[in-house]
């Protein structure tokens, strides 16, 4: 049987060095598990007893299964003793026909790029962490006399103190919002505060010491900072008490609007410490896990507690579970839960994990410290813990009830849009633009668990005529199914839908059918909604299908609930697309176009000349007298606008 050398594998990260990988065979997509018993005997042939990562890849090239191990060679040997394996690694092993080995130089970084690989190929055979979406913190700026709180997403580059995780944007925004009243940090940029000439409207609401205006000095400023970062650190008490004591002092005083202002704060204190429902007092920092099991669904309950007080909690629902224990399933969700978010210090679960030591060894780095994974036993920790088990079974139990329900919605969805079965994958498109400007294509997908936002797409219109919707749509469809043919023509991907839903009525219809028909595309169904002729007071909608039938639902049903709810996304995403884009147009310039020329010296040229039609028509002597303009960039301007010299 014929060979031939797998391709080299991404670079996973500069810490890890690529081993040998193993050869490919090509022409056997089907399972076969004594093929793929002897691609994995290969395999170990060429292994050493070291820790590493290993991947299983079919006969495509696409990752079945991420692993790591203690000593490599002994755990995929493993893999060719296909009757000690549960029926779901007999699978795999059957679908395997290449293996990709990384060596490390530990067990533990072994588990880190494990839990990075995962979330980066998805394999099916893998445990998935489906909710990997980066955390909310609150971020106070050290790189400025005045401190600027905000919320903060994303790599922690920017230098200052970190507050979280929250569980949403939204507990953040009513967090900074209290946290404002309570130290009057500002909450503009630097940009901002340095155009100010007098207080802006949170000064005048009590939201800001106006520090932009000098109306605080820097060394009140200062203390005010200082206050907040004991609050968040843990000492909310202690900041209480003293800002207690200063309104008393100030009502002695009779300064009673200082005093009044203090109220104020102390009551937005009270606010923050009432918004943690968790009582956590005792617990100092630490991540809170606990896990429920009914049915083959796992359900994790996570707390994140701070300073003892709760920044926020989330359920999760990992997929791909079956077949792997408790611990197996917790270990997995734990890793690549911090591939994201640092660690506390302390991380409380709710039974006792085979690997913990291995797993807090791999997450020191992340959390600059040792890391403790304990069970806890007794006190606070376990009054807490047993509230997140609590919280764990009735997430479950909603989910499950949910799911249900849309499966129930989801059957009839099919039955009512004629489908043979019900859709995996939906994908439904409109277009936004503005009299023809800034006209751009949208595409969202839904699956059986709802949005899958990482699969949005949108396309910038290049060949439509002005304001021709119908066009529009037709090259939309044209350019997406056109690509799907090239990359994946026997559909095999799972990225072909089973349902294309339209917004629009007869005439989007049309289109699309006309494109998909151009391109020998007959067998992907197709509805378009519309709004019905009572829209507006009946909330009616019309379903156009491709034969030219019409169908209605019943005002209450919840078919026609699922079908608005994601024509109403695609609106979202769409004017959210066309609406950045249309900013990026007016705030462009012509001098945009010019090579070589930079932010700093476009603002150079249009303080000097004023617009970008007089840079165009001033000479070379005027160019290089302008400042900040150096006669190597008046030459290349002046290039641009006069090729002809």
């Amino acid at each position: 049987m014929a060979r031939t050398p797998a391709p080299s594998p991404d670079r996973d990260t500069e810490r890890f060095h690529e081993d040998r990988a193993s050869t490919t065979v090509r022409g056997a997509d089907k399972p076969d598990i004594e093929l793929g018993q002897s691609v994995i005997r290969d395999t170990v042939n060429t292994l050493r007893p070291k820790p590493g990562v290993y991947r299983m890849l079919d006969a495509r090239g696409d990752v079945l299964y991420v692993g790591k191990a203690r000593a490599l060679k002994n755990r995929v040997a493993n893999y060719t003793q296909v009757d000690r394996l549960p029926n779901r690694l007999r699978r795999m092993v059957s679908q395997t026909r290449s293996m990709t080995i990384v060596t490390t130089n530990s067990e533990a970084e072994a588990l880190l790029l494990e839990a990075q690989l995962i979330k980066r190929f998805r394999p099916p055979y893998n445990v998935l962490l489906r909710d990997d979406k980066s955390f909310p913190f609150i971020l106070l700026r050290g790189d400025h006399a005045f401190p600027r709180i905000s919320k903060h997403r994303g790599a922690r580059k920017a230098k200052g103190n970190y507050y979280g995780p929250f569980a949403s944007a939204g507990s953040v925004n009513t967090t900074i919002n209290a946290l404002q009243k309570l130290f009057l940090l500002r909450s503009c940029n630097d940009g901002f505060m340095a155009r100010r000439d007098r207080p802006c409207l949170l000064y005048q609401i009590r939201r800001c010491s106006a520090p932009c205006v000098d109306r605080i000095s820097e060394a009140d400023y200062g203390e005010l900072v200082r206050q907040a970062k004991d609050f968040l650190g843990g000492k909310s008490s202690a900041v209480q008490r003293e800002i207690e004591a200063q309104m008393q002092e100030a009502a002695e005083n009779l300064d009673f609007e200082r005093a009044a202002m203090l109220r104020d704060r102390l009551r937005a204190a009270t606010f923050i410490q009432g918004s943690q429902a968790i009582n956590a007092e005792g617990v100092g920092n630490a991540d809170v896990f606990a896990m429920a099991v009914k049915s083959g669904q796992v359900a994790v309950q996570a707390f994140f507690i701070r300073g003892g007080q709760n920044w926020g909690h989330r359920a999760f629902f990992p997929s791909h579970t079956e077949g792997l224990s408790e611990e197996e399933v917790m270990t997995s969700f734990l890793a690549q839960f911090y591939e994201e978010v640092p660690p506390a210090r302390l991380i409380l679960v709710d039974r006792e994990l085979p690997e913990a030591a291995l797993l807090a060894e791999a997450l020191c780095a992340g959390a600059g410290g040792k890391v403790e994974i304990s069970v806890p036993q007794r006190g606070d920790r376990r009054r807490l813990m047993e509230q997140a088990q609590r919280n764990a079974v009735e997430s479950l139990d909603r989910r499950m009830a949910e799911s249900g329900t849309k499966a129930k919605v989801m059957r009839e969805l099919a039955e009512f849009l004629e489908l043979p079965d019900v859709p995996q994958r939906i994908e439904v498109y409109d277009n936004s633009h503005i009299q023809g400007t800034n006209a751009l294509g949208a595409m969202i997908v839904a699956g059986p668990e709802g949005f899958v936002k990482g699969q949005y797409r949108k396309w910038n219109i290049k060949t439509a005529q002005t304001n021709d919707d119908f066009g529009m749509m037709r090259e939309v469809m044209t350019r997406r199914f056109g690509k799907a043919q090239e990359e994946d023509p026997d559909r095999e991907s799972g990225m072909w839908p089973d349902l294309v839903l339209i917004d629009g009525g007869k005439g989007q219809m049309s289109a699309v059918k006309e494109a998909l028909g151009e391109l020998g595309i007959e067998d992907v169904a197709l509805i378009a909604i519309a709004k019905g002729p009572h829209h507006g007071r009946e909330g009616r909608e019309v379903f156009h299908f491709p034969d030219g039938r019409e169908k209605m639902l019943p005002v209450n049903s919840p078919v026609l609930f699922h079908l608005q709810n994601m024509r109403d996304e695609v609106h979202r995403f769409a004017i959210g697309a066309h609406r950045a884009k249309r900013s990026r147009a007016i705030t462009a310039s012509p001098l945009d176009e010019i090579p070589g020329i930079g932010p700093a010296r476009k603002r150079a040229l249009l303080l000097h000349f004023g617009t970008a039609g007089k840079v165009r028509a001033a000479s070379l002597d005027d160019l290089q007298r302008a400042p900040g303009v150096s006669a190597a960039v008046a030459q290349t301007v002046y290039d641009f606008y006069h090729p002809n010299g």
